[in-house]
């Protein structure tokens, strides 16, 4: 017997946790970077390509995962692809290989590719447009806790019980949670719950041509490609070895380091959300953090074993301050595009947020092992990363100065 939950806020919690456990799970491998390089025999290219993996797969199912959404609502969406996260959170803490390693995470990343745009789907049934962005970046700031737990919390329980056990017992609590999701949650107030029908596939293959059609998709797309790709990068991985490897912090140093991260962007995101649902701007507030982004990159290229642990603390919890105003291109897209589309836009820039993920995170190992080989995690290596990612901040600044505000109706294209 069902008991669904009728309170939005109940629905916007529960659905909050999973993006929470989904970001927990891409930002894992940095603090148990060194325990993976050990027990399967990684370098850099390796670390790199297991990580990204989760990125890899995430992405490729946003398109179909949109009209999936728009179709058959999130409930069912989420539940079914928790069951691969599940199985792929058991298989990555026994993994043995390299290849079973990457397939865990290949079905880690299958597994939580809904759980942002399913609860973004949630808040455009179960709340009004405007309070999405200040919504939206609350989810976002909800989540990273998901991150803050893959920092020193991590540590500690790897310390304690082992990093394959900790696995284990996140696993234990995601099956759990699937239950209670299912069980609870639907997709619409109870009292619109038949009022609307999903759209038939011709609609949907319409509303992929208006998105594609629009300049302003293009531009968010590759702005988020970078913005995230970047952030990606240093929060669930790189951040680890090179304040491990590259600086020659202690595990939980470089853990605490980037606990300060994710909670100066937790503390961020709801304000930057609310300041521009107050303003009702998008494009400043989200130039403001491109630019933001740049200057950090850059300052960091500059630091040596001798910065201070402060310096550190300050240039990363800055950099999580940046980063958080990236949540608000989804509703810069989802302004952009008619309301029945809301879905398909949000997924379609997902894809190339997500890929632009699996492409930072992988691309900057096979470059550091390519350029320095055996000095792939040398401070060098990562200086020239960091540069590389302050070029390419500045180029989609300029690139997003190009895109439009304000919100269109169902009858623009």
């Amino acid at each position: 017997m069902s008991l669904p939950l009728t309170n939005r806020w109940a629905v916007f919690t529960l659905t909050s946790v999973f993006f929470l456990l989904s970001q927990f799970y891409r930002a894992s491998t940095a603090v148990i970077s060194s325990d993976l390089i050990q027990d399967l025999n990684l370098n850099a290219s390796d670390l790199s390509l297991l990580s990204s993996a989760f990125f890899y797969v995430f992405a490729l199912v946003q398109i179909p995962l949109g009209l999936t959404l728009d179709r058959f609502g999130p409930r069912l969406t989420m539940s079914f692809l928790s069951l691969f996260g599940i199985a792929g959170a058991l298989s990555f803490a026994w993994a043995e290989t390299l290849e079973v390693a990457v397939g865990a995470r290949i079905l880690l990343g299958l597994g939580m590719a809904c759980n942002l745009m399913g609860p973004f789907k949630l808040l455009t049934l179960w709340f009004t447009p405007g309070q999405f962005a200040s919504l939206s970046t609350i989810m976002f700031s909800i989540g990273a806790a998901g991150s803050i737990v893959a920092a020193s919390p991590l540590v500690a329980l790897v310390q304690w019980v082992g990093w394959r056990w900790a696995f284990t017992l996140i696993a234990g609590f995601h099956a759990s949670l699937t239950v209670l999701f299912f069980v609870l949650v639907r997709d619409r107030p109870p009292h619109s719950e038949h009022e609307h029908k999903g759209p038939g596939l011709p609609e949907l293959i319409s509303g992929l041509r208006i998105l594609f059609r629009s300049r302003d998709y293009w531009i968010i797309s590759v702005g988020t490609f970078c913005r995230y790709g970047i952030f990606a990068a240093i929060q669930t991985l790189w951040a680890g070895p090179y304040l491990m490897h590259g600086v020659g912090l202690s595990p939980m140093q470089a853990g605490n380091i980037i606990l300060g991260l994710n909670l100066a962007f937790i503390i961020a995101g709801p304000m930057c959300g609310a300041f521009s649902d107050r303003i009702q701007r998008r494009k400043g507030v989200i130039l403001a953090g491109l630019l933001g982004m740049g200057i950090i990159l850059l300052a960091l290229s500059l630091q040596s074993r001798q910065t201070s642990l402060f310096t550190f603390v300050l240039l990363f919890a800055s950099f999580g301050v940046a980063g958080s105003t990236g949540g608000i291109m989804y509703t810069h897209i989802k302004e952009r595009m008619p309301v029945h589309l809301a879905g398909t836009a949000m997924t379609g820039i997902n894809l190339f947020t997500m890929f632009g993920a699996a492409s930072f995170v992988h691309g900057l190992g096979v470059l550091m092992q390519k350029v320095y080989d055996h000095e792939a995690f040398s401070l060098s290596a990562f200086r020239l990363s960091f540069v590389l990612c302050a070029a390419c901040m500045a180029v989609v600044f300029v690139l997003y100065l190009f895109t439009r505000e304000g919100k269109i109706t169902d009858n623009s294209t």
